[in-house]
């Protein structure tokens, strides 16, 4: 009868570990799946800013767009929500001719419905920690052709806002221009997403939110150009691997 017992004792407790290690496995297998897996926690953003000069501190920020991004069930990347808003000068900065030719937009054209800076960020922010709550990721993390134009913009915008409560790393992006330089052999937008087999309409380029929905699609084919290429999941180490059959020979 005490044998007996303690038979069950330990099949109960074989049971329980097995149990333990299975979900684990979907653990990990979830996190695989998921934004936070693959991106270290971080939340992507697709951001895309039109601009009154290249001076993020005195040039105008004129047009904003975002799009974050899910994750399916089999871990393929995908747009999710827009959030698109044309601003309003703010005061003080400077307009310069150039940049107004390049990009087409008349600040003082009342059919932009142009909104403050603080009320596009403010928008934007809100609807990036909802998605960051959902995905349970830890930070937002901006995604843009030369990110770093993008990123300089947002984050001088914020501070002159007053919005404390920013989602964005401070410094940390993601640069589709260097990622289609390394997987597609050109860095240029509209090359890369031609390269990539997309379709890009010349005519609409320079707008906030042709150019962020582009980017966002380019980002996405990167992104799951590299998982059908079998880089993603990460290929376990030969070490991994003795660990692992080490710890499944124990379990036996």
């Amino acid at each position: 009868m005490f044998t007996s017992r303690l038979q069950v004792a330990a099949k109960f407790v074989i049971m329980c570990a097995e149990f333990d290690e299975d979900k684990k496995l979907m653990a990990e297998n979830s996190d695989i799946n998921a934004l936070k897996g693959r991106f270290r926690g971080f939340y992507p953003v697709v951001i895309d800013v039109e601009t009154a000069g290249f001076n993020a501190k005195t040039d105008a920020l004129l047009e904003i767009a975002a799009i974050t991004l899910k994750m399916d069930e089999d871990g393929w990347l995908e747009s999710d929500e827009t959030v698109h808003f044309h601003v309003e000068p703010f005061e003080g900065s400077i307009l310069v001719p150039e940049a107004l030719a390049f990009n087409g937009i008349d600040p003082t054209n009342p059919l932009r419905g142009a909104v403050s800076e603080y009320d596009a960020l403010h928008e934007i922010f809100k609807v990036i920690r909802k998605g960051m709550k959902e995905q349970n990721c830890n930070r937002a993390i901006i995604v843009a052709h030369n990110a770093n134009f993008d990123h300089s913009f947002l984050m001088a915008a914020a501070e002159r806002a007053g919005l404390k409560r920013n989602p964005f790393h401070p410094f940390a992006t993601f640069d589709t221009a260097a990622l289609s330089g390394l997987v597609l052999g050109q860095t240029v937008l509209a090359k890369a997403c031609i390269s990539a087999g997309m379709v890009f309409d010349s005519s609409q380029a320079h707008s906030a939110l042709y150019d962020t929905e582009r980017t966002a699609e380019l980002f996405c084919e990167l992104v799951n150009r590299w998982k059908r290429l079998g880089g993603w999941p990460l290929a376990m180490s030969a070490d991994e691997q003795e660990d692992e059959t080490a710890s499944e020979e124990n379990q036996r």
